[in-house]
């Protein structure tokens, strides 16, 4: 199996956006947002992630890094031949999108991060895939899913835990299928990790503006959590919205129908 990271272009304007949807959705998550920026005004390249749709990751890229991946990025660029982009990414797609501020910071025009992953510390990820033991122990969970689910349960029951945050566990977890595919993104994109002093420290060079679009009501990627990271930036603004986490690239759509004046 060859390494491809597959992606579909909608719109035909000048503006060029990368775009990369969060764990468990696909390229066409992003069609409602791309009808609001417009189709004449924009161009969104919007990429399946590896596990996801039509990309595919060999065993030997595997985990990946943020040198293949911007190796990958930057194959795409030249045939595409695009000189400079936006970026767009929500959740578990804020982790590729940083990757590409990382290498390009020069071709960077701005980012729009929609509950990003990938800047803040996640205690129970970094032990479910750093050690191979608790790897291997995730891995086991794929086949024999109820002792998890008892567990999270339990959390539910002594309020240790949201029960919004409970039921999309419980979500995620409720097929085979889904429980592999956040297996092997847990485990595959566990490289792609990020200091947040230099990524402030590059994105404050220009200063490339940087805005954060936020669910108030987000257990997954709670706001508060990024608050000291988005103050490091020299230029970024925030907009929080009357939302939680899986709604959040449609209330953004909204917010942007709401505010025509507010474009990409």
């Amino acid at each position: 199996m060859k390494t491809t990271l597959h992606f579909q272009r909608y719109g035909s304007g000048p503006r060029v956006v990368l775009a990369f949807h969060g764990y468990g959705q696909g390229h066409g998550h992003w069609r409602s947002l791309v009808s609001v920026l417009g189709e004449q005004r924009v161009s969104v390249y919007a990429f399946d992630l590896f596990y996801h749709g039509q990309s595919c990751l060999s065993r030997t890229d595997a985990p990946l890094t943020k040198q293949r991946l911007g190796n990958l990025l930057a194959d795409f660029l030249r045939e595409q031949q695009i000189d400079s982009f936006g970026l767009l990414a929500f959740s578990m797609g804020a982790k590729f999108a940083l990757t590409a501020a990382e290498r390009f910071p020069d071709k960077v025009e701005q980012l729009w991060l929609l509950a990003p992953d990938g800047l803040q510390r996640q205690l129970w990820y970094t032990l479910a895939t750093r050690p191979p033991f608790m790897r291997n122990l995730l891995g086991r969970t794929v086949l024999r899913p109820q002792r998890l689910l008892g567990f999270i349960d339990s959390l539910r029951q002594r309020r240790l835990v949201d029960a919004g945050l409970v039921r999309f566990a419980e979500w995620q977890l409720d097929s085979r299928e889904k429980r592999l595919r956040i297996y092997r993104s847990w485990v595959g994109f566990r490289e792609l990790t990020f200091s947040l002093k230099a990524l402030a420290r590059l994105l404050n060079q220009r200063p490339t503006p940087v805005t954060f679009f936020l669910g108030r009501h987000d257990q997954v990627i709670p706001h508060a959590g990024l608050q000291r990271f988005i103050a490091s930036l020299t230029n970024a603004r925030t907009v929080l919205l009357d939302t939680g986490h899986a709604g959040l690239i449609y209330e953004v759509a909204a917010y942007m129908r709401r505010h025509a004046e507010v474009q990409w």
